[in-house]
């Protein structure tokens, strides 16, 4: 199967631009029950992969042993803005492992925060891996290294027991073979995992609904799941979508971003794991279409729906500030017979 058009750019009366690409909706029993495009094409999950990457944090010991709090794990699993709310938690986390910023791997960019990143330029201040919006997983990371006693300075390798671990994690998450899955280097410099869009969507069902999976499995994932639902900011930041879709969502969902236009989405309530990848990789499409996943499942009230309007159908705008186009969702899931038993 081919991608499909889920998402249109329009300007003025035209169609200007089209964004294509993939969605699988299955059930915590690996059912896929919708789908639009190709829900068998493999991908990199990317950032997506996070709340799995955060799960050996918990079953190591090391959360417990450096008194991880919800807003720490649920920093794990960040994409973060680099806002201070966020740099000086993972120095915080650091500090309680005897660590400091400078054994952080994960590389440097501006914090995605802008007012931030001009606070530091005003102050003269280094742009640091701190600021690296993947600092708070290299953090769990590291400390996971520190608590087992292993070597901290590759523990970014796929050959590292911290990598290992996580490897072994998404392929049981995913019910996914581990030799089957496809490794790529990741942009803060850790193993990306590859696979299928369903396999992907299965492992945040399960993420939503763990009642299946063995006894520490299940409490790690129940708690990495309430960390993000707890301090939803700690994911993503100020204006961030993550962030504020998992406020809306009252405790129900998760949701988390990956680089080249993905979407993740696991429900609690009725244990779905949605999974999008937009084709080209463009994240402007990615919100518009996640928002009509949802609605097209119907889980989202319409208060819901109008308080994430701004991701509904963003606004396109010129160097005046005029509001020139939007991008529309257009597309329809298609059902499988799973989805009608």
């Amino acid at each position: 199967m081919e991608s499909t058009n889920l998402v249109n750019v329009t300007r003025g009366n035209l169609i200007e631009s089209v964004h294509h690409g993939h969605i699988a909706v299955v059930d915590a029993k690996g059912n896929l029950l919708y789908y639009a495009g190709n829900p068998e094409g493999v991908v990199f999950a990317r950032s997506s992969m996070k709340p799995i990457q955060a799960i050996p944090v918990v079953e190591t010991g090391a959360a417990d042993h450096y008194s991880f709090s919800d807003a720490d794990l649920s920093l794990c699993c960040a994409s973060h803005n680099g806002e201070k709310m966020h740099t000086d938690r993972v120095l915080a986390i650091l500090a309680r492992a005897g660590l400091e910023d400078t054994c952080l791997k994960c590389g440097t960019h501006p914090p995605r925060w802008e007012e931030r990143y001009r606070e530091l330029i005003r102050e003269g201040k280094e742009i640091t891996p701190l600021y690296n919006n993947c600092s708070g997983k290299h953090a769990g990371m590291l400390v996971t290294a520190k608590h087992l006693e292993e070597t901290l300075e590759n523990y970014y390798e796929l050959n590292h027991p911290v990598q290992q671990r996580i490897l072994a994690a998404v392929s049981e998450m995913t019910d996914y073979p581990i030799e089957e899955i496809e490794i790529g280097i990741d942009g803060c410099g850790v193993p990306v995992h590859g696979l299928p869009l369903e396999k992907i969507a299965y492992g945040y069902a399960r993420l939503a609904q763990p009642d299946d999976l063995p006894e520490k499995r299940r409490n790690a994932v129940r708690r990495v799941a309430k960390a993000m639902i707890t301090a939803p900011e700690m994911v993503g930041g100020t204006d961030r979508f993550c962030s504020d879709f998992m406020r809306v969502g009252n405790g129900r969902f998760i949701g988390k971003v990956g680089a080249e236009a993905v979407y993740c989405i696991g429900d609690l309530e009725t244990g779905l794991g949605i999974a999008i990848k937009i084709e080209d990789g463009n994240s402007r499409a990615v919100y518009p279409a996640a928002v009509e996943v949802m609605k097209q499942l119907n889980l989202l009230t319409a208060e819901q729906i109008e308080e994430l309007a701004g991701y509904c159908r963003p606004k396109l705008r010129n160097a005046r500030n005029e509001v020139i186009g939007e991008l529309v969702a257009d597309f329809n899931l298609q059902q499988t017979s799973s989805s009608q038993v």
